[in-house]
C-alpha cells in the first residue's frame, strides 16, 4: 500500500550535504516526492511510496546525516500524490 508523508525539519538541516543525503537515501528505497528549504530556515520533506519503505525514509529523515542536527520533525499524513521522482526543488 502506498502513502505520503510531509515532514518538517528543523535543527541545523541546511546544508547541501544534507539535501544529497536525503535524495540518495530515498533513490535508494525508491521513494518520491521532494526536498525543498523554506524561507524561515527548516526543510520540508515530502514522501511517498510503500509503507515499509516509507518507515525507512522516516527514520532516515528524523536521524539525518552525522552532519546535521535535528532538533524537531512534525509529521503530518498527505494524500497520494503520485510524484514519478525524487526531485530537490530551489525556491
Amino acid at each position: 500500500m502506498k502513502k505520503s508523508l510531509r515532514l518538517t525539519l528543523t535543527g541545523s538541516v541546511q546544508g547541501m550535504l544534507f539535501e544529497q543525503f536525503i535524495k540518495e537515501y530515498a533513490e535508494r528505497l525508491n521513494i518520491k516526492g521532494f526536498f525543498r528549504k523554506l524561507q524561515d530556515g527548516r526543510v520540508e520533506i515530502f514522501i511517498e511510496g510503500d509503507n515499509d519503505k516509507m518507515e525507512e525514509m522516516k527514520s532516515i529523515c528524523r536521524r539525518g546525516s552525522r552532519h546535521t542536527q535535528i532538533r524537531n520533525v512534525e509529521e503530518k499524513p498527505e494524500s497520494f500524490q503520485g510524484f514519478k521522482e525524487f526531485k530537490i526543488l530551489r525556491i
